[in-house]
């Protein structure tokens, strides 16, 4: 086979797929042999942004691809792995961070999930936002197209930050074994958060580790029948995922927090201790945090007071890396019913085992409700100092009882799970075919996508069962439960809990009993109906005087039916609340395309086209009818510069889940403490609190009376309280994108393709989901009654606590998907490929992806300045993303590329913390009291991976690569959970959590 740039030179055929970087960078996987699949010619290539049909589709939008090759160099386990690269993308890892459902998302532009749409050949994967794209398997991909900017026109609602387009490996023959094994090899050293650790009497890991291992191996196999006439393909990919805990990683060995700017650096340490925690209710030593002393001498002291089990870390067996277990299985069909009528079908089916590994402990009583547990004051269990702790002028004397909060955690017992189990389908089955003298294409498809997505939670040790193990009294000398003297309970076990360390199994298996987690169901199902029909007007003689090439034009309709079903047991109910229901949303669609050339290789004007798009949508849970569209032009003045722009609107209704979710109101208990109560100095837990770190005027916005600024009465429970879920009324948004930008093509430098496109979303009434942290702090800082809204204190109290269980009407903040005001995302994209042919000693690919981010962020309300958060995390921002990041990829192939070398350089541009962005960012002002000159932010960040892949023999290849070479760790983020939220790992997504990746992979052919 010739080089590349030979072939390029003489003119070979490369599969057109409408942005000419990305139809490069697939041309320059040409003779790598990276997939046996047939499905690579022109006129089988899926064209990702239009329904029109037609040789040498040209985007006037971007589209940026990742192709197989990338895929196989990177030895990814799961796609998110994968698009998690890209710098359109907003990384995300629900499939390995511990505080997710296993499934995995996509988000394009910091927009959103539900506003990124996902497709497999052109038709969606199912239901928004409850799409799981490990349905796909890595080695199926032949190549992923993301197109960022509004595509509601051309694929309906969702497209509103962009369509991501997994295009599948297809028409096999023969059997194709492809495995990937991987491992992280990480030097864990001291830091500031093993310094951390050291005072608050925490171990860390220290040195090299191997872990983490990832495996993933697919068969496929595929034959043609009848002359060739059928082909049928089939696969079954297994990928599985080690427990990586947070306690690995020096980094992560405690959740770290600064209390003030330049104070050191001070762990979260739990309530819940193996020495056991007792908290008076009443008596002398009320309300202090005491521990069993962990010598055994029978007396109390404070807990975090020093001795090894008096503090405990609350994330001990937190996952970084959470286990799983995924097997997918599918197959495809196409049959040529004649020359003009092919039958496609194809059938994707998955399952995915997942955990959270959970502590095995008792729950506080609050979690029940407000009545505290009771100890008998004659406990056998309690010394006479304990005694005398808990009940006074009491202690021994029979009858009497003392209030206790009793927080045991069981080292040594089994670790509780919090289980996923995501398991799903989708099938499509459609005709396609030529019509009219070839004139006319058209395309007839169904799909159904149908999903299940259970999460059974750890049980909790009910209440009274924890309540009859306290009330014990001494038969014979033998501590018994009083309810087995009685009879009321002739099973229940003593509890002693107050010695250190009870490893008990039968007074574990006791508190729990039979008791089983609460169980949540989702079954989002998703019918989608297409017809599509592409014809060439230039058959009948519309083509301008200027143009080869004639009109086309592409009609479409289209039928979904939403549906989503949610299912909770009993137990679910009691602990979270929540009810049955089943919930559906129908919705018809009507479009039209264009592609019209005006001027072709003429002289004065090698190109000019005019592109549009018309789409008009009708759910009927919306009473009017709403409509998208798109104007698109290209123009080349000659061969080597091509301008282009686009100008959209794009729309999203609220997702039946969504919808579901704003009406289905229930209560639960949240992970945040009030603002304007006493708050924990996390350098000193067991000590005085520390005032508000707001103040009494911004207090004042959520509704607190004056009076009670900065009581103690405020304190939640544990500092969790109650949350208030869904409960906002939703409308549709819409937004408006434009892009426009240019293509260079030098004839002076052979294989080079460049392109600089800026992109400017403008979303209005845009659906978020805010998070109880988000409320808070943008009333406190902002006072706008948006957010305000949804903090409702109860009255004369002034407390955000209440039984979740009561379904309060007071006492909670908000959580929920509601519409804001204005969103906008603004940047800059820069895309290059360069194949050149090196002669004798092979050739070279160099690919180019990389991202200017000019404004993310929006208006809360039409009172609110615009906050442009490029650049910046934290509060009032979140994550956000870096004003630039970028990828390049350089690789060498040998002479009939039976080997190559590969070398990856990812770049992230510096973070800094928003309490330092300047006033004109619109960023809320914070008080000084969040100044961390210590930590102001994020550095820039550059990884090296390196991927060599060579041909054992003609049937065999073999690849080996280091993902983050020189093992860099993740940033350090005190306050990382309070400032974004979620991972409990003192950094924020967008980095490598776990170190250096060692990837081992074959390819073998039969």
């Amino acid at each position: 086979m010739p080089s590349l740039a030979a072939a390029q030179t003489e003119g070979a055929p490369v599969p057109p797929i409408g942005d000419p970087v990305a139809s490069a960078k697939l041309a320059a996987d040409v003779g790598r042999d990276t997939t046996t699949s047939s499905s690579d010619t022109a006129q089988d290539v899926v064209v990702t942004g239009t329904r029109i049909v037609r040789p040498n589709n040209r985007s006037a939008a971007p589209i940026v691809t990742t192709t197989a090759f990338d895929i196989a160099a990177q030895g990814a386990t799961t796609i998110e792995e994968v698009v998690n690269r890209l710098p359109q993308v907003q990384v995300n890892s629900e499939q390995n961070f511990s505080d997710s459902e296993g499934r995995q998302r996509i988000k394009l532009r910091s927009l959103g999930y539900e506003r990124t749409l996902m497709l497999i050949d052109g038709l969606r994967i199912g239901l928004p936002n409850t799409v799981d794209v490990g349905i796909i398997p890595n080695a199926l991909v032949e190549r992923i197209d993301v197109l960022t900017g509004g595509a509601s026109s051309v694929y309906g609602s969702d497209a509103v930050s962009g369509v991501v387009n997994f295009i599948l490996k297809k028409n096999f023959e023969g059997i194709r074994i492809d495995a990937n094994y991987s491992f992280f090899n990480h030097d864990n050293g001291r830091n500031a958060v093993t310094d951390a650790a050291a005072r608050a009497g925490f171990n860390s890991p220290n040195g090299l580790t191997n872990d983490g291992a990832r495996s993933d191996i697919s068969l496929a196999a595929g034959t043609n029948l009848f002359d060739g006439r059928v082909n049928f393909t089939s696969f079954i990919n297994y990928r599985q995922s080690n427990l990586v805990k947070l306690g690995d990683r020096s980094t992560a060995t405690c959740e770290v927090t600064q209390s003030a700017n330049n104070a050191p650096l001070g762990c979260n340490r739990a309530s819940f201790t193996p020495a056991g925690t007792i908290i008076p209710q009443s008596g002398p030593r009320a309300g202090q945090q005491l521990v069993n002393n962990p010598n055994g001498d029978g007396t109390f002291i404070p807990i975090n007071s020093g001795p090894s089990g008096a503090s405990a870390n609350p994330y001990d067996d937190h996952a970084f890396q959470r286990p799983f277990e995924r097997v997918n299985v599918g197959g495809f069909l196409t049959a040529e019913i004649s020359k003009d009528i092919e039958l496609y079908a194809n059938a994707l089916f998955y399952r995915d085992k997942s955990n959270n590994t959970i502590l095995n402990r008792t729950y506080n009583f609050g979690a029940f409700g407000s009545d505290p547990y009771r100890v008998n004051c004659d406990n056998p269990f309690l010394s006479a100092s304990q005694a005398s702790d808990l009940c006074g002028a009491n202690a021994g004397v029979a009858g009497q009882y003392a209030p206790i909060d009793v927080r045991y955690r069981f080292d040594g017992l089994p670790l509780v799970q919090q289980k996923f189990t995501n398991e799903g389908y989708r099938i499509v089955a459609g005709l396609r075919g030529k019509g009219l003298n070839d004139v006319w294409t058209y395309d007839v498809a169904a799909m159904i996508s149908r999903a299940r997505l259970d999460t059974i939670d750890v049980p909790l040790a009910p209440f009274a069962n924890v309540n009859r193990s306290l009330d014990v009294v001494n038969v014979g000398g033998v501590p018994t439960c009083r309810s087995v003297v009685n009879g009321t309970d002739p099973n229940c076990v003593p509890f002693n809990a107050f010695v250190p360390f009870n490893k008990d199994q039968a007074t574990n298996d006791y508190l729990y009993g039979a008791a089983s987690g609460g169980i949540s169901t989702r079954i989002p199902r998703l019918l989608q109906f297409l017809a599509t029909t592409s014809g060439d007007l230039g058959k009948y003689g519309i083509t301008s005087p200027f143009a080869e090439q004639g009109v086309a034009v592409a009609l479409g309709a289209e039928y979904r039916e939403e549906m989503e079903r949610t299912i909770v047991n009993e137990i679910y109910i009691e602990n979270n609340g929540g009810q049955n229901q089943r919930v559906t949303q129908n919705i018809f669609e009507a479009n039209a395309e264009i592609q019209a050339p005006l001027v072709e290789n003429q002289s004065w004007t090698r190109l000019l086209q005019f592109n549009g798009g018309y789409r008009v949508s009708k759910y009927n849970r919306l009473e009017n009818r709403f409509t998208t569209w798109k104007v698109e032009g290209l123009w080349s003045p000659i061969e080597d510069i091509t301008f282009r722009a686009s100008y959209n609107k794009a729309q999203a209704a609220p997702g039946v889940g969504a919808a579901a979710g704003a009406a289905n109101v229930f209560w639960n208990q949240g992970f945040y403490a009030d603002p304007c109560a006493p708050r924990v100095n996390s350098a000193n837990p067991n000590g005085p609190r520390l005032a508000p770190a707001y103040s009494a005027a911004q207090c004042a916005n959520t509704g607190l009376p004056a009076n009670l600024y900065g009581s103690t009465t405020l304190i939640c429970p544990d500092d969790r309280c109650t949350v208030r879920e869904g409960g906002f009324n939703l409308t549709p948004e819409t937004a408006y994108t434009k892009t426009f930008g240019v293509v260079l093509r030098p004839r002076f430098i052979p294989g080079l393709v460049v392109s600089v496109d800026r992109w400017l979303i403008d979303l209005e009434d845009q659906l978020v989901f805010l998070q109880p942290q988000d409320i808070i702090n943008e009333c406190l800082t902002t006072g706008l009654e948006y957010f305000c809204r949804g903090i409702v204190r109860n009255p004369g109290t002034g407390t955000l606590s209440s039984s979740p269980a009561t379904s309060p009407s007071t006492g909670w903040v908000a959580r929920g998907s509601s519409n804001g005001y204005k969103e906008q995302s603004y940047g800059w994209d820069f895309q290059g490929q360069y194949n050149v042919g090196l002669g004798n000693v092979g050739s070279l690919d160099v690919s180019f992806n990389g991202t200017l981010m000019t404004r993310n962020g929006g208006q809360a309300s039409p009172a609110a300045i615009r906050r442009n958060c490029t650049g910046y995390y934290g509060a009032g921002c979140g994550e956000s993303l870096p004003r630039w990041q970028h990828q390049m990829r350089v690789t060498w192939f040998a002479p009939e590329r039976i080997a190559n070398v590969s070398v990856n350089w990812r770049h992230r541009g510096a973070m800094p913390l928003t309490f330092y962005a300047p006033a004109d960012t619109g960023i809320p002002v914070q008080d000084e009291s969040q100044r961390r000159d210590q930590y102001p932010g994020i550095d820039a960040y550059n990884w090296i991976d390196v991927a060599l892949g060579f041909d054992i023999s003609k049937r065999m290849t073999f690849r080996i690569a280091a993902n983050n070479l020189f093992d860099r760790d993740p940033p350090l983020v005190p306050d990382s959970r309070a400032k974004i939220g979620l991972l409990r790992g003192n950094t924020i997504m967008g980095y490598d959590l776990l170190g250096r990746q060692i990837v081992a992979g074959v390819s073998l052919k039969l």
